[in-house]
């Protein structure tokens, strides 16, 4: 077992970054197609796709999920993805031609490095040559390669984070995993100790951003952070689900944010997180609901601790 998304099966992922400018892309293919959901929770999203996952919509399967940097620029990645999949025939047949599926979330990593340089067609074509199910680089790579965490105060006080991926396995068979890029406005918090965020004034320990808030009411100072954060991720299972009850799984996975990232779910983040499901085990939905709330959240912890 890989202890990571890929432990899910029929599903491979790939990354492609530009180091230099901060920035990339990560695609989680399902190439054999997998039931989807989406849940937005954060009031700055950036997205694509989003509503054709609604259980009342009538595609059924989706074949990828990107995620990229790169704001709104970014969801010009999904067009190297579709094109990648249209290539080797994947796709919703049209009777005229086969149409990828392909969803996509975006996080703001514009103030990182190099704003000139975006997750672009080129970038997603090549997160897809990347993509592997038995190999999975995780921290300052892909999505996560701008990634940072704790921006209340602006660039001057921020920590570095990444992409971090957990998964949980039952004696059944039953896996339900996460893979999530953390750029949140939040500290990421365990057991009420700060792994990383805002920095204090002298860069010695943690600001804490929620004390920070609290004791600057009723007009708390957010810095240059406004819109310039979002927390994305795919939560992926290989148990058999329907659209309505996968999009439920999103939901609950949002319970493995709002564990892990203080604040979360902001004006100022966009947090998305997908579900996947491959379809090969019998499984209560309510049960991978909970296990998805877990593994995203020690796929947070695990997206500072790869840095």
């Amino acid at each position: 077992m890989f202890g990571n998304l890929l432990d899910v099966g029929r599903i491979k992922v790939g990354h492609a970054q530009n180091d230099e400018a901060g920035t990339g892309v990560t695609v989680v293919l399902a190439e054999s197609g997998a039931t989807a959901g989406v849940d937005v929770r954060g009031g700055a999203p950036g997205t694509r796709e989003t509503d054709l996952l609604h259980p009342l919509n009538t595609v059924q399967q989706i074949h990828a999920v990107v995620l990229s940097g790169g704001s709104a620029f970014g969801l010009a990645a999904s067009g190297g993805v579709m094109q990648y999949l249209e290539e080797k025939g994947i796709g919703f047949e049209t009777g005229y031609a086969r149409v990828p599926i392909v969803a996509q979330a975006v996080l703001y990593d514009l103030n990182f490095k190099d704003a000139r340089v975006r997750p672009d067609h080129g970038m997603g074509y090549a997160a897809c040559l990347a993509a592997s199910g038995v190999s999975l680089p995780l921290g300052a790579v892909g999505a996560g390669c701008g990634a940072t965490v704790g921006k209340i105060r602006g660039q001057g006080f921020i920590s570095k984070s990444g992409i971090g991926s957990y998964s949980v396995i039952l004696n059944n068979g039953l896996v339900v995993a996460a893979l999530v890029a953390v750029n949140a406005l939040g500290d990421v918090v365990e057991n009420g100790q700060i792994l990383a965020g805002a920095l204090n004034d002298e860069g010695t320990g943690w600001l804490n951003t929620e004390n920070y808030m609290l004791q600057n009411l009723p007009d708390p100072s957010f810095g240059e952070s406004k819109g310039q954060n979002t927390t994305i991720g795919v939560i992926a299972t290989n148990a058999r689900l329907d659209k309505a009850q996968i999009n439920k799984a999103a939901s609950m996975g949002h319970d493995g944010l709002a564990r892990s990232i203080r604040p979360v779910h902001t004006s100022m983040d966009g947090d998305t997180l997908f579900a996947l499901a491959t379809g090969q085990v019998p499984a209560n939905p309510d049960l991978v609901g909970v296990l998805a709330a877990r593994a995203v959240e020690q796929a947070v912890f695990s997206a500072v601790r790869s840095i």
